[in-house]
């Protein structure tokens, strides 16, 4: 299961425009202030960001953040489940979502292989029960369109629970913030689950069948379409990898790339996907247009190089052209680790490089996009944040309530 969760470019211009706003504020306040905002006896260290760039306030007398234990950006399967045992541990948890409707799950017709599930619901009726379950034990659910987190803030000194597994004396837990244009939000805990789309779609056709043909995951939708013949568009190692995939099930599996493949995926595997009976590979092979009837895809038109443009009769495209990039352009500081493929590192608690902040789900960039391997993640993490914000030595297990 890829998220995939639309980022404009509007975003990212204003992203820019955003943060070159804050260095002005920031250079504003130190002159007529000889105290540095960042040096502020203040329990805020970090200047909370305007209310909105578009009605801009007082330079000077910006809005007191919304505080809370744990913020949660994105509301995937992966952030509803830290919501859900977060808020079930009597932290106070928010989550800041972009759009309900446009990850992969809310997207997917029908889920048939998570457990306990029956395959006959749609992805969106299951992200809704789970979003609704985490709402249920204490969670807020917002709208938002988060542009920057800040992860430098003053430090909390609280007093650990009496209890034997916390450490002596007291914890000290640094603010982190979370901006969005109406209001910043500021908490104990920050966790980074906006998926991986990274881009929108881009072929005509590919939006209006997303989710009824028009598919980025292999694993989650390759068993409907046994026997029948299926497009896979793309040459990078996820391409041929879910193409693989496919061969299991699919009479045929129509492999398009804009190159000759081989060059173009520097995968060893290629030799597997191409050694198998029921693949086709269309090289130097362009996708057109996604065919439907206004409820299903039908085909794909491709063009090859000095051809005409030609149509493929398939019932299921899978889309995998710039591969699935995780959604991290709102992510300003460098503190925050990266892997080489464009992943957040985390250690085996879901914690990143910095302190406080967990990433979970697809912005890891795991080659195992499943929505039971997301929950998992904010499971993990869930119990991780609990741990760090009563300074515990260890996890307590979720169904331990007094």
């Amino acid at each position: 299961m890829t998220t995939h969760q639309s980022t404009h470019q509007s975003t990212h211009q204003s992203t820019h425009q955003y943060t070159h706003i804050a260095i002005l504020i920031t250079i504003l306040i130190t002159f007529i202030n000889p105290i540095s905002p960042f040096t502020s006896p203040t329990p805020f260290n970090l200047p909370p960001y305007p209310s909105s760039p578009r009605q801009p306030t007082n330079l000077f007398t910006t809005p007191s953040p919304i505080e809370c234990d744990v913020c949660i950006i994105g509301g995937g399967p992966a952030g509803c489940t830290t919501a859900l045992y977060t808020s079930r541990s009597g932290l106070k948890t928010i989550i800041v979502d972009k759009n309900p409707d446009i990850g992969a799950l809310a997207v997917t017709g029908v889920i048939a292989n998570y457990p306990g599930v029956k395959p006959t619901g749609s992805g969106k009726e299951l992200l809704d029960s789970m979003r609704s379950q985490a709402v249920d034990y204490g969670a807020e659910y917002v709208r938002g369109q988060v542009f920057m987190i800040g992860v430098d803030g003053g430090s909390i000194v609280e007093e650990c629970e009496d209890d034997e597994d916390v450490k002596g004396g007291p914890s000290s837990v640094v603010r982190r913030y979370v901006y969005t244009p109406e209001v910043t939000y500021a908490a104990k805990a920050i966790v980074l689950a906006t998926g991986a789309m990274g881009r929108p779609p881009g072929f005509k056709g590919e939006g209006e069948y997303l989710g009824k043909g028009v598919s980025y995951c292999a694993t989650c939708d390759g068993a409907f379409y046994e026997g029948e013949e299926v497009a896979v568009v793309g040459a990078g190692k996820e391409a041929v990898d879910e193409a693989i995939y496919l061969t299991k099930f699919a009479k045929v599996v129509h492999w398009i790339t804009q190159g000759d493949g081989a060059k173009d995926s520097n995968d060893p595997d290629v030799d597997e996907l191409l050694g198998k009976d029921n693949v086709r590979h269309w090289t130097k092979t362009r996708l057109v247009e996604v065919l439907g009837d206004g409820n299903e895809v039908t085909g794909v038109k491709v063009k090859q190089f000095s051809a005409d443009e030609e149509e493929i009769k398939v019932p299921g495209c899978f889309i995998y052209v710039a591969g699935s990039k995780p959604i991290t352009d709102f992510i300003q500081t460098k503190e925050i680790k990266l892997k080489a493929d464009g992943g957040i590192w985390v250690d085996s608690e879901m914690s990143t490089s910095v302190p406080g902040v967990y990433a979970i789900g697809d912005i890891r960039n795991t080659p195992f996009k499943q929505v039971v391997v997301a929950a998992s993640d904010g499971c993990i993490a869930a119990m991780a944040i609990e741990k760090y914000v009563k300074g515990r030595k260890k996890v307590r297990v979720d169904w331990i309530h007094e």
